[in-house]
């Protein structure tokens, strides 16, 4: 069967699999997937009653996800157009840039460090993530 993991334990490791309409408890030992189980993972089961066994993830979420953005790009972004969030836009968080460029307009140009201390924080690697979660290349 298939189903989404509609809450989960870690300290009592057990949680709960929705499947249509049917709630199914599930425990760690149950659990099949290296990665830790989380609330809002889509899985598959074998239903025995009301309890689910052989948990495991639905294959998409295995794969690691592919980098696609340039952490250069965004620094030199960062450098020459941080103070009106430039860098944030081109990395997907579009109201962090949205506050970057009030705070650069309300404190008369001020915020150009935001964009600079970002821009350190690129080049140094602490700043490794896209909006959506993968990497940079």
């Amino acid at each position: 069967m298939i189903g989404h993991i509609e809450s989960y334990d870690p300290e009592a490791k057990t949680g709960v699999i929705k499947s249509d309409e049917a709630l199914f408890e599930f425990n760690a030992g149950d659990w099949v997937a290296e990665a830790q189980p989380e609330t809002g993972d889509d899985v598959t089961f074998d239903a025995k009653g009301n309890a689910a066994v052989n948990v495991n993830l639905v294959g998409a979420y295995l794969a690691k996800p592919e980098a696609v953005k340039y952490r250069y790009v965004a620094a030199v972004l960062g450098l020459v157009l941080g103070g009106i969030g430039a860098h944030r836009l081109y990395l997907g968080y579009y109201w962090i840039a949205l506050a970057q460029l009030a705070l650069t307009v309300l404190t008369v140009g001020f915020g150009v460090v935001w964009g600079f201390v970002e821009a350190v924080l690129l080049f140094g690697g602490q700043i490794d993530k896209d909006a959506k979660g993968r990497p940079l290349k």
